[in-house]
Order: C-alpha cells, then structure tokens, then sequence
C-alpha cells in the first residue's frame, strides 16, 4: 500500500474510534459510571471529526455543551486542509 492509503485508512479507523466514544460515554452516563473526559472527546474529535459529529448526534451526546460546537469547526478545518491538498499544483 502506498502512503496515501495508508493515511486514508488510519482516518477512517480513527472516525469510527471517534463514533464509538461517544456511544460509549452516552452508554456510561446512562448507567452512571467512570465517564470519559471531556477532553479526550474533543482531542478524538480534533483528528477524527467526521465519526464525532454523527456520534454526537445519533446518540444525542454532548450537543448542549457550547465547547463541543468545536467539533464543527474541526470540521471545517479538515475541509479547507483537504482542498489544499487536492488544489496544490504537484
């Protein structure tokens, strides 16, 4: 496999990490045990965007929280850092 697919394929693994977190943390709070940081939520969600954003909404877990509207943001990021790769002159 060459670089590029490499780098595909560890992005889409991180998505559904990012998805199962916060399944999982909707699951704890449900049942009332140790959660998952808020943090480490927001730092999946900084590399992994695409699976945090369904996640959040298919479980509806932490879309309140003002902090995590950055979620979108990080969104956006990953969409302009994608056109600049794909538009840069080779």
């Amino acid at each position: 496999m060459d670089a590029q697919t490499i780098l595909i394929v560890v992005f889409a693994i991180l998505n559904v990490i990012a998805f199962a977190m916060y399944g999982s943390d909707k699951r704890k709070a449900i049942r009332d045990t140790h959660r998952t940081p808020e943090k480490a939520l927001l730092t999946v969600s900084l590399f992994a965007p695409w699976g945090a954003i369904p996640g959040m909404n298919v479980f509806r877990h932490k879309t309140r929280k003002p902090k995590f509207k950055l979620v979108y943001l990080f969104a956006v990021i990953h969409v302009i850092i994608a056109a600049i790769l794909i538009l840069r002159p080779f």
